[in-house]
């Protein structure tokens, strides 16, 4: 292998503009790569003919000079998996990756090492855009690796059907409009979580995917596997197809952590999982949102989830009453207090042409100012350190 490195710069046309290397000993490959990225930027563009010989010298080849790193498979596919691991590791740029094979394990390789983007030759003028644009999104959102841990916030259903799902999935996209924070939620409802469905977006990958790498899981290896609503929100989704419910405390564990060191809040659609030992899920630096409903069953459930989860060092417990409709009610406030042992913290008003709208056109409620949506702001803003909405007024009419 050749340790001659040519170089060529096109002009920096703007500040800002996203600085690219492209690296493949494959002149035609190479050009394929260059040309694709003159269609879609004018950033600078520089290319190696080569691959770095020496992967220890990696840092002193590229330093701090590019945002992204196009690498090139085909020539050597080992080492130029290794060359990307050295890259991503290092934090030098963000890295992509492009070859002639359409091969899901290659894929899921790649995505193991730390590469953001995966390009088919002949390489898509619209598919290099939109890698190019996800890319400069997520400069524009990388932090230091020492900032605070995001707080975690856990919805719980007390019984199936209480509609903890739509209210995690409502919360989380209201918490990223309203904090403007990296927000992200994961679907643990297994085996089958609804809330790419309620979100309406299509995931190539799912938890599943990440319970089955745990050993490679980290922040690089988790973004591959997200998909962004057009909320701004991140979502982890629950796979399409029936998945195992067991899976062990510690790679549940290693996922929220890795979650919560990368973003400002992540939001979990628990269901109705009873399994309470889970370190993360439910440890004090936790927030748990237990959704119930007025009725015997739900309230009884409720009143056994809530003195497991009142033991010294569990999470902050918020009480949530979903379906809310005072006129309806058979048993009255004093009583559920009674039940619940302490008071309730949220009632979500009953509304149920608005959530089976959303359900089918996957329009979060929070597009309506409606007195659902009103009640979900209420909550993440109190999460975010937002003023409370203040209670509109009743209009005075002569009719009542």
């Amino acid at each position: 292998m050749s340790a001659t490195i040519q170089i060529t710069d096109s002009s920096r046309q703007s500040a800002g503009i996203l600085s690219t290397a492209v690296i493949s000993p494959d002149m035609h490959r190479r050009n394929e790569a260059i040309n694709a990225l003159g269609e879609c930027q004018n950033g600078p563009i520089r290319e190696f003919i080569s691959y770095p010989p020496n992967l220890d010298d990696i840092s002193r080849t590229l330093g701090n000079n590019y945002d992204i790193v196009l690498v090139d498979l085909d020539s050597d596919p080992e080492y130029a998996l290794d060359l990307v691991e050295s890259i991503s590791t290092r934090g030098l740029a963000t890295v992509m990756v492009y070859s002639e094979q359409k091969d899901p394990d290659l894929l899921l390789k790649c995505m193991r090492v730390g590469a953001r983007e995966f390009l088919t030759l002949p390489i898509d003028t619209g598919a290099m855009s939109e890698a190019l644009d996800r890319a400069s999104a997520l400069r524009k959102t990388l932090r230091p690796s020492n900032k605070a841990s995001g707080r975690l916030l856990v919805f719980l259903s007390a019984k199936g059907g209480s509609g903890a799902t739509t209210l995690a999935c409502n919360y989380a996209v209201s918490l990223a409009q309203e904090s403007q924070q990296r927000t992200l939620l994961i679907d643990l409802n297994l085996p089958l979580g609804d809330a790419a469905i309620n979100l309406g977006i299509k995931a190539e990958y799912s938890i599943v995917t990440a319970f089955q790498n745990s050993s490679r899981l980290d922040a690089h290896f988790l973004s591959n596997l997200l998909v962004q609503h057009s909320s701004g929100l991140f979502v982890l989704a629950a796979p399409s197809e029936l998945a195992p419910t067991f899976v062990s405390a510690d790679v549940i564990d290693k996922l929220l952590e890795v979650a919560c060191q990368d973003f400002d809040y992540v939001v979990v659609d628990a269901g109705s999982r009873l399994d309470l030992q889970r370190k993360h899920l439910f440890d004090e630096s936790a927030t748990v949102y237990l959704v119930t409903q007025v009725g015997i069953p739900e309230l009884r459930n409720s009143h056994r989830l809530i003195a497991q989860l009142s033991a010294e060092g569990s999470p902050k417990l918020e009480i949530v009453i979903n379906r809310y409709d005072p006129r309806s009610m058979e048993i009255d406030e004093e009583h559920i207090t009674k039940v619940l042992t302490r008071p309730v913290s949220w009632k979500i008003p009953n509304n149920y042409a608005a959530v089976r709208r959303m359900q089918n056109t996957a329009t979060p409620l929070t597009e309506d100012d409606s007195p659902i949506s009103q009640a979900i702001r209420q909550m993440t803003r109190s999460i975010c350190g937002q003023p409370a909405i203040p209670e509109k007024k009743k209009k005075f009419s002569l009719f009542g």
